[in-house]
């Protein structure tokens, strides 16, 4: 039960960030308001499209997850996972935080059993879809940091 506990801590903090990289919060603070909707050169989607596809992915792992009820649909790649307009950043870094909340739950809920093959899945388990989650988020503020510098040279 200890090992159990820290495992989920453990996922928590890997979450949460700033061990090998920035936080998410201090990424995203260092690109200006003005540039959330810019796409640079060399890029493909602008900073706003990368946090909306964070959402997007993350209640879609979320969703997955959390399928006891059998309602969970995949989706279409890459067409449900990219917006190609413009949205509100504060609505979507909202949108993510919830979501981020909504998973936290689910990793630290002691009923939740880590290494459980979801009965719905092809293997997948609870500590796969975290660690899933971590990984698409690290790799997305990869991107916004390599993004906001693309940004700041103009």
């Amino acid at each position: 039960m200890k090992h159990d506990a820290a495992l989920r801590t453990h996922l928590i903090a890997l979450l949460d960030g700033g061990q090998a990289y920035e936080t998410m919060a201090t990424i995203l603070k260092s690109i200006p308001h003005k540039d959330h909707h810019r796409i640079p050169k060399g890029a493909e989607h602008s900073a706003w499209q990368i946090l909306d596809h964070m959402v997007f992915t993350l209640n879609d792992i979320i969703e997955f997850s959390d399928n006891a009820d059998g309602k969970y649909r995949e989706k279409s790649w890459p067409d449900d996972y990219w917006s190609k307009g413009k949205g509100d950043w504060d609505k979507s870094l909202r949108a993510y935080r919830r979501a981020r909340k909504r998973l936290e739950a689910l990793v630290l809920d002691s009923k939740r059993d880590l290494f459980k093959p979801f009965p719905w899945g092809d293997g997948q388990t609870l500590l796969r879809e975290a660690l899933l989650a971590a990984d698409h988020q690290s790799y997305h503020l990869g991107e916004l940091v390599q993004l906001q510098r693309w940004l700041s040279k103009g």
